[in-house]
């Protein structure tokens, strides 16, 4: 069944970007999935846990990026990905930027909210972060991927505000485009380098 669930959420963010999330139709992803449409229900309850786990999916893949600009380089070439990725993954994806900004657009699935009814074969799916906590999520795995063993914990919590603070300036390039020098430039006259 995974491999149906994976053709449905691939089916459901391909009718999302032609229209409206209110235009799309249940029948119509099962069709393009190549599943029938009791697959769709069986798998996601309905209109609502689709939505619920496409939102998941983005949330997901968006911090899966995050890991792999944190597995390589120099610490500031490895925040400057992150801060990167944030920005290029925002703009190719109206769900992610959604979800890291809070603004939701009519086009998009209304941003889930508490438990969702799913079928009795499935758990439910985890509600995806909000923007504080997606915040709060990247800048602490950019601080383990950072930090050394034996960190002491006066420079653990500098480094802890040098990650946030790229993590937020990402997000103001989500919105407001960086001119010249990019992210990159941001970060460097910006971010305090002592934590690293």
């Amino acid at each position: 069944m995974a491999a149906a669930r994976e053709s449905l959420l691939d089916a459901a963010g391909a009718a999302l970007a032609r229209r409206p999330w209110p235009a799309v139709r249940m029948v119509e992803v099962a069709a393009a999935a190549g599943v029938s449409r009791q697959t769709l229900y069986n798998e996601f309850g309905g209109k609502d846990g689709l939505a619920r786990a496409l939102v998941r999916r983005a949330a997901d893949g968006y911090l899966a990026g995050v890991e792999r600009a944190l597995a390589g380089g120099g610490d500031w070439e490895r925040l400057t990905a992150v801060a990167e990725w944030t920005a290029a993954a925002a703009q190719q994806d109206a769900l992610v930027r959604a979800l890291l900004t809070g603004c939701w657009s009519e086009r998009l699935p209304a941003p889930p909210r508490g438990p969702a009814p799913v079928p009795a074969q499935r758990r439910p799916e985890p509600p995806p972060p909000s923007p504080p906590e997606l915040v709060r999520i990247v800048r602490d795995r950019a601080v383990t991927a950072l930090s050394g063993p034996g960190t002491a914990p006066a420079a653990t919590v500098e480094l802890a505000r040098s990650c946030e603070l790229v993590v937020r300036l990402a997000l103001s390039c989500v919105t407001a485009p960086p001119g010249e020098g990019g992210i990159a430039g941001l970060i460097r006259t910006a971010a305090p380098r002592t934590a690293l």
